[in-house]
């Protein structure tokens, strides 16, 4: 029998893997798939990801309305059950709009998963395993992109049907695994910001707030354009597109726990500003070498400081407002990081569709990255 802690952590690993591994992550090795295939053009490709960077944000931002209104355990059997349903619509050929509310959806109830699910995870969590159980969950984005990585190349000769339908129906399989899980009571519900103690946004918090926002800079060029870049950019094909995206599934997959272990001799300070500054030079390597070593390299670190970042700046929330403060913090934090990463999706997709460079986009998300790194050396202070 295994553990009710670590039952509930497995539960949490799948919605994010749903959530975010599948409903997000899974878009990106399709795109040079959709373009061949003329189901989109890459502009609107491009817009497409953006658009479901979108529904992330209303997602985080509504969740701790929804949560006030229905249990969160039943939020997030909805949210991946919902997350299933649209993943299979996009099996169907019909253009842009048709997509753009479907990839919306998957966008909304990543967020709510992220924002709803996490902290559900974490308050049934004793708090010797918080750590552990923190962990687990965030690895279940580097499983979805390892999964949706192997399932393009080997499914891309059948188009894109396939691959969205196969997402979709292991989508609804984990729905249906961990529904039982999800069902084993709820935490109280989210409470409303006036109703929690004051003084949680001071300056450090507001510094590390920042920093987190900019990350989102960093995030846009690997996770939207990466296997589009390595397959039309350098023309290498699908396959290599494919390849190097499961690559980054596996830094992804690794980085939560690695980032953990750092964390515990370092401290989240010293491991978040570190992370913000090995990351942004892993975003800027390819503009320097294209050769497949740093291409690999590029790929697993940036893989690996994604969900790492969030962990790490998880874990820095509650060393400086502790557990008590830390979802409301945190909420501000996945809001914030979701408006900022649509937005520069739009912008960074605008700027490829204008300009077809993806080195822009790389010096864009490094610069972004730089400047994260500096407010967060500053967000030092320590929280009572």
């Amino acid at each position: 029998m295994i553990n009710p802690v670590w039952r509930d952590a497995l539960a949490g690993l799948c919605a994010l893997l749903v959530g975010i591994g599948f409903a997000r992550f899974g878009y990106t090795p399709l795109i040079p798939v959709l373009i061949e295939q003329q189901w989109l053009t890459a502009g609107d490709a491009a817009y497409l990801g953006a658009t479901n960077l979108a529904g992330y944000v209303v997602g985080s931002l509504l969740t701790a309305s929804l949560a006030r209104i229905a249990p969160m355990a039943r939020l997030t059997q909805f949210a991946m059950t919902t997350t299933g349903i649209s993943l299979i619509a996009c099996a169907l050929p019909w253009g842009f709009a048709w997509f753009a509310p479907w990839r919306f959806l998957a966008g909304f109830t990543g967020g709510l998963l992220m924002v709803g699910a996490v902290p559900l995870v974490l308050a049934r969590a004793p708090a010797t395993h918080r750590a552990r159980s923190n962990g687990i969950v965030f690895t279940g984005v580097g499983i979805g992109i390892i999964c949706g990585g192997t399932l393009v190349p080997s499914l891309a000769a059948w188009g894109p049907m396939p691959v969205w339908l196969g997402m979709g129906v292991l989508t609804l399989l984990l729905a249906a695994l961990t529904w039982r899980q999800w069902a084993g009571g709820d935490i109280a519900p989210i409470t409303a910001p006036t109703d929690l103690p004051p003084r949680r946004f001071t300056l450090p918090v507001a510094l590390l707030l920042a920093a987190y926002i900019l990350d989102a800079a960093g995030f846009v060029p690997h996770t939207v354009f990466w296997a589009d870049y390595i397959a039309r950019g350098l023309g290498r094909g699908v396959t290599a597109g494919g390849l190097f995206w499961v690559l980054f599934g596996i830094g992804a997959l690794c980085g939560p726990l690695l980032s953990g272990i750092v964390a515990e001799r370092l401290g989240f300070y010293r491991s978040f500003v570190g992370g913000l500054g090995i990351k942004a030079a892993a975003v800027l390597l390819p503009i320097l070498s294209q050769h497949p070593v740093s291409l690999m390299i590029s790929a697993m670190v940036v893989g690996a400081l994604t969900p790492g970042i969030s962990a790490l700046a998880s874990g820095r929330v509650a060393e400086m407002v502790g557990f008590t403060g830390h979802r409301q913090v945190w909420g501000w934090l996945t809001v914030g990081w979701a408006l900022s990463s649509a937005g520069f999706g739009y912008l960074l997709s605008f700027l490829f569709d204008l300009t077809g460079s993806y080195n822009l986009l790389f010096a864009f998300g490094a610069a972004g990255l730089s400047g994260a790194l500096i407010l967060a050396a500053f967000a030092k202070a320590r929280q009572n």
